[in-house]
């Protein structure tokens, strides 16, 4: 199996140490944010009031909103932005080949841009802000971008975990304990990136024939498949739902938005992780414009405007200062994460999981 060995390198923050098969997760260092205290204005371009454009979104929506806000007022091009997830805007650009109706898909993890790249469905354009970015954040032939990353994680209730004499599970295995059957939530791997992410980490983790045997035990554990893969840990913060799996970037926004029992880990094991990503959908009407926002959204200003709307993830650009609310994920075990692998056999995942579960993704 061909591996990606990923090397976190954001600033002096990021340094991987690579060994027996896993990545430890960079050591983070306090930075110097005092230059970049206030928020981060977008870079001048020019100004193209003839021109319209309209984005499939996998970022959280106030993220997305800001971008399409900020983007038409630096540059006049009428932006909108319509708010998906991962899995939700592949099947849609999908089903849209012959006709696109938008021409650019920002956010979401790499795994779907990968698998679209490989069915046809997106440009290659090589931005020239893409130099600013590690070969290993973006595909050779410009398909896509990376823009930031995120690590996978398990989210509990504090309160209802206290309330039964219970502790948040610290390893994937800890997930099929019998005290946990039918209070877990995830969104489903079919319409959600971040769920098809969790998939391909435990078929990494123990291989395929056991990896699939796991999850057909994990689905007896599960109460509900949600669409969109942000949704379950908002629902480990409020108590709908006692466990969660989820992006510990939307861990630690729901924290900061007030969820104060929301509680978060990752697998003693190992865990996967996200690269964000952008690219350009085949044939969409607006190539001129989505160019022009592809150019833009991968600057240093631009990423680093995410964590002025609680998006915390580490970023891509070499220049870029992550938020300092990432600093609290600086022990994170990382798997040697083979992100081209899990892309290409996507379908053949979703397929054999949804056979084996019995299961669909959720319309709503």
């Amino acid at each position: 199996m061909k591996k990606l060995l990923v090397v976190l390198l954001v600033l002096s923050m990021m340094v991987a140490v690579v060994g027996c098969g896993q990545e430890e997760a960079p050591v983070v260092e306090n930075p110097d944010t005092s230059a970049v205290e206030a928020t981060p204005e977008a870079p001048e371009v020019e100004k193209r009031d003839d021109l319209t454009l309209t984005i499939y979104a996998g970022l959280q929506e106030d993220h997305a909103n800001l971008a399409a806000k900020e983007f038409e007022k630096a540059t006049g091009v009428k932006t909108e932005m319509v708010r998906m997830s991962g899995g939700e805007i592949f099947a849609r650009i999908k089903a849209e080949k012959e006709n696109p109706s938008a021409s650019v898909w920002y956010g979401g993890g790499s795994l779907t841009f990968i698998a679209a790249k490989n069915e046809g469905l997106l440009e290659n354009y090589v931005s020239p802000v893409a130099s600013k970015i590690s070969p290993q954040f973006k595909d050779a032939d410009g398909a896509w971008t990376g823009i930031y990353v995120g690590y996978l994680g398990i989210e509990g209730n504090k309160k209802w975990l206290e309330d039964n004499n219970l502790e948040l599970p610290k390893t994937w295995d800890d997930l099929l304990k019998p005290e946990f059957k039918g209070n877990i939530v995830i969104a489903h791997p079919a319409s959600s990136s971040t769920a098809y992410n969790f998939l391909a980490t435990i078929l990494q983790v123990k291989g395929e024939e056991a990896g699939f045997e796991y999850l057909q035990k994990f689905n007896e554990q599960v109460s509900q498949y949600t669409k969109s893969g942000s949704a379950p840990g908002r629902m480990a913060g409020t108590g709908e739902t006692p466990i969660a799996i989820g992006f510990l970037h939307d861990a630690i926004k729901y924290q900061e938005e007030g969820y104060t029992d929301l509680i978060f880990t990752t697998a003693e094991e190992g865990t996967g992780y996200e690269v964000g990503a952008v690219g350009i959908i085949k044939g969409g009407p607006d190539q001129e414009a989505a160019q022009m926002f592809v150019d833009w959204c991968l600057s240093k200003e631009v990423q680093e405007m995410g964590k002025t709307v609680g998006s915390f993830q580490f970023l891509t650009h070499e220049d870029a200062l992550p938020p300092d609310q990432a600093i609290v994920l600086k022990d994170t075990k990382l798997i040697e994460y083979d992100e081209v692998w899990a892309g290409d056999n996507r379908e053949l995942f979703l397929e054999k999981f949804m056979e084996l579960t019995k299961t669909t993704p959720p319309t709503e």
